[in-house]
């Protein structure tokens, strides 16, 4: 993104409110997603399987592939200032009862119910921050947007991610290290929830005039046909979105093969097993890569996609992919693989960025919170999905040639299949295709 373009979008004070919300909110969410890995694949008791580690993928994702499509209509019909507000509000409450659930060493299945709940409410804040976004942004500067806000919070999370790991590092082994992570998370959530204040209520739409009447019993009785309304607009009317959203689907599908591949290295091959300190130094070490890529690929994108436009960057993203997967991950050795990270994470932060301004820019806004919900839950099951077939093709060493394999057909699938898409388009949108003016 040029820096004219950078300057401009912060120069606008809501769009400063909000990637401020924004940034507070995926910050914790990188703590808390650090105090559910620390608990789950490297508490002292544990020996994870990959079965172990796909069962609470499953556990804390698979539900709300099934209550997610409930946020839709909720963000089309209830002021979405108000949803980032109170969804900050209850994260804070529900880190610090799932905390003292952890200090009462209550069993595993009660401490994945609490950290669902959490799980459930990051996705609907999510889908919230990507829909408000028109809202306080001008249509040509949308692309830039996309490509600032979501990658910075992206890299927020992995910064959030990486100081929880140093938290979890410094502090001695055990459930207080755990709990420590899930009260310094809620605080987080409680800032995030400051940050909303300051935005007026109106703020990030919807647009008055399309709200529907905010009772609860008449968005339930609605909420099946009004999704189905949504799908159809997005399959019928928008075309290329939803070929997009076809596309950074299945490239979630392989990152949560990849993600699954590298936490296995990370806690059973780089380092011994019985060494978690090192095992969590390696995960850091790839988070921070990880987040790097996704930062490059905000400065990358625009440019590229000036050249070669939305579509052609969005199958350059897939096309790298399929070649750099094996080519660094077939070594299962940490520099190929940290690499593979950084790479990995340009190109999937470039996918998400071009079907964000597809979304963004070909569905109309009483149709964008259906929409983005349903992208919530196509990422969650795919995620899940992923992490089920590793549990099956991986072993508990994280060295498998069929896991890497799969990805890298998958890209070069993508690659190829979406291109395809936009080579029979009439008139594939530009990057910065504008948005008409509502009257």
């Amino acid at each position: 993104m040029s820096i004219t373009r950078g300057a401009a979008l912060f120069r606008l004070p809501d769009f400063r409110r909000l990637l401020r919300t924004r940034l507070l909110s995926q910050l914790s969410d990188g703590v808390f997603q650090v105090a559910l890995a620390s608990y789950v694949v490297f508490s002292p008791e544990r020996q994870p399987s990959p079965g172990a580690i796909a069962s609470a993928f499953a556990v804390m994702l698979l539900p709300f592939c099934l209550v997610g499509p409930f946020a839709g209509p909720l963000l089309d019909r209830w002021r979405r200032r108000q949803i980032l507000l109170y969804g900050n509000l209850a994260r804070l409450l529900l880190c610090l009862g799932t905390a003292a659930l952890v200090l009462l060493q209550v069993p595993t299945p009660v401490f994945f119910g609490a950290a669902l709940l959490v799980t459930g409410a990051n996705r609907f804040v999510l889908a919230g921050l990507s829909a408000a976004l028109p809202a306080v942004v001008p249509p040509p500067l949308l692309i830039g947007a996309n490509a600032l806000a979501p990658t910075l919070g992206t890299v927020a999370t992995s910064i959030g991610g990486g100081s929880g790991l140093v938290v979890r590092l410094v502090l001695p082994s055990g459930a207080g290290a755990n709990a420590a992570l899930l009260v310094l998370a809620a605080a987080g959530y409680g800032c995030a929830a400051l940050a909303t204040a300051t935005m007026a209520p109106d703020l990030l739409g919807p647009q008055r005039g399309q709200q529907a009447p905010e009772r609860l019993r008449a968005v339930l009785a609605e909420t099946a046909r009004g999704l189905a309304a949504g799908l159809r607009h997005l399959v019928r009317d928008c075309r290329p979105a939803a070929n997009a959203l076809a596309a950074v689907t299945v490239c979630r599908f392989c990152y949560g093969l990849l993600l699954v591949l590298t936490l296995m290295l990370c806690r059973n091959t780089f380092a011994a097993p019985e060494d978690q300190a090192a095992g969590i130094r390696w995960l850091g070490l790839a988070l921070a890569a990880s987040a790097a890529g996704f930062f490059t690929a905000a400065v990358v994108t625009p440019w590229a996609g000036r050249r070669l436009g939305v579509n052609g960057w969005l199958v350059c993203c897939a096309a790298l992919a399929a070649v750099l997967t094996p080519a660094l991950g077939l070594f299962f050795a940490p520099v190929p693989v940290i690499t593979a990270a950084y790479l990995l994470g340009l190109v999937t932060q470039g996918v998400k960025i071009s079907t964000d301004t597809l979304v963004q820019t070909g569905v109309e806004d009483a149709y964008l919170g259906r929409v983005f919900a349903v992208y919530d839950v196509l990422y969650n099951a795919a995620l899940v999905a992923a992490a089920a077939l590793a549990a099956l093709l991986m072993s508990p060493s994280g060295r498998s040639a069929t896991v890497v394999l799969v990805a890298a057909l998958l890209y070069a699938a993508t690659a190829l299949g979406y291109g395809l898409t936009v080579r029979h388009r009439v008139s594939p949108p530009p990057l910065a295709a504008p948005v008409p003016p509502r009257a």
